[in-house]
């Protein structure tokens, strides 16, 4: 900290430094007359619409009347070239009222103009579209489910082509094993596996399908029950399965609550 501050003291102490600092205070005070000067030439035409009082310009876009009235003098005054009508403010900007073409402000010396409110209100209509359009998605994701699927019997793998493949290859086994292997080893009960993940899922909460804990000692078995009976459990509604990266998000629906 010492040392950046000497240095900072050496480069003030520099004759060239020194100079250019009093340099361009100078132009700061002459660029602060010639604004004052600007100004009081410009509104020297106009009169306070209220009590007709002198007017003076009291920050960007504002000035003020003896009689403590406070308006935008673009707005109050000035007329667009191209159709004679006012002019409206916008976010960053002044525009014709009648054409919408941006009209340049004369009483803006250096400054330029910024709406707060306007600006609000433009960015709460964004996020109004945004929402909409997030209910809109969520509406046709929801008709576009498939109906409630009550789950009576232990899953047939075989009556659906393909899934056993796909099983095999998502842990692992490729076209060395089958997961009849593993049922025949040990009783799948999907129950089991069910009251699990819900336990370790709260309502409206998500967590990884590699977050979730085994039951069993074999691995790869265990990791095709679990994966088995998430399919099951989102197609009754309870959990939704979302692919991130190398790894399955499960989240909990919300109208599924602790049982």
């Amino acid at each position: 900290m010492n040392e950046t501050l000497d240095a900072v003291e050496k480069w003030r102490a520099n004759p060239l430094v020194q100079g250019i600092l009093r340099a361009w205070g100078k132009v700061e005070v002459f660029k602060a007359d010639a604004r004052q000067f600007y100004f009081a030439v410009l509104l020297s035409a106009y009169s306070c619409p209220i009590c007709g009082g002198r007017l003076r310009m009291t920050g960007p876009s504002e000035c003020r009347c003896e009689c403590e009235a406070r308006f935008d003098p673009t707005v109050e005054f000035q007329r667009s070239s191209c159709c004679g009508a006012p002019l409206s403010r916008r976010a960053l900007h002044y525009a014709c009222s009648a054409c919408k073409r941006i009209v340049p402000s004369r009483f803006l010396f250096d400054e330029r103009v910024f709406d707060a409110a306007y600006f609000c209100e433009k960015m709460q209509e964004s996020r109004e579209r945004k929402r909409n359009k997030s209910e809109e998605i969520r509406a046709l994701l929801a008709g576009a489910r498939s109906g409630d699927l009550c789950i009576t019997d232990l899953p047939n793998l075989g009556s659906i082509p393909g899934l056993e493949m796909a099983l095999n290859n998502f842990i692992g086994l490729g076209d060395t094993g089958l997961l009849a292997d593993f049922r025949d080893r040990e009783e799948f009960r999907m129950n089991l596996y069910r009251e699990a993940i819900l336990g370790a899922l709260p309502t409206g909460c998500s967590i990884h399908f590699s977050g979730i804990s085994p039951l069993c000692e074999n691995p790869r078995m265990d990791r095709a029950r679990r994966f088995v009976t998430l399919i099951f459990m989102e197609q009754a509604g309870e959990v939704e399965l979302i692919q991130h990266e190398n790894d399955i998000l499960v989240e909990r629906h919300e109208t599924h609550g602790e049982r």
